[in-house]
């Protein structure tokens, strides 16, 4: 998966949440933005497009009390959905948990200038997922991988 794009650019907060509006976050990142597009069962079947930020760069604005989390296989993942509409609008990915999966699918309009999606084998994780591990890194989270 990407980061979020662009070697010393300016970051601007972008807003979201889920379909319901219960669950909204906040997350600073460049209005230009890479994506990664993931094959794996879960990602796949969900059409998630991973904007993966360091920890530090989301707000929880509201809606904690209906996030509700989902794990399976090694248990690392933490897949938050709402527990009222069902989407998962964040979560905390097993290759970067000091960080932040956002999709960016459930990003308000207004802020973002440009997604570019970038597809990611998240089918063969263990031969990919380490290309994965310093996007959460605050000074990673602003450049090209």
């Amino acid at each position: 998966m990407v980061s979020s794009a662009g070697t010393n650019e300016a970051l601007v907060e972008h807003r979201g949440g889920c379909h319901c509006g219960r669950v909204r976050f906040a997350v600073a990142a460049p209005a230009e933005i890479q994506v990664s597009e993931c094959n794996c069962s879960i990602c796949a079947k969900t059409g998630f497009l991973h904007l993966i930020v360091p920890g530090p760069r989301f707000t929880l604005l509201q809606g904690e009390e209906f996030l509700t989390a989902y794990k399976f296989n090694t248990g690392v993942a933490r897949h938050l959905f709402c527990k009222n509409c069902g989407i998962k609008s964040f979560y905390v990915p097993r290759s970067n948990p000091d960080g932040y999966s956002v999709n960016a699918r459930c990003l308000d309009s207004g802020t973002v200038q440009n997604l570019k999606i970038i597809p990611f084998d998240g089918r063969n994780w263990e031969a990919h997922g380490h290309e994965l591990a310093h996007l959460s890194a605050e000074k990673a989270g602003q450049q090209n991988s």
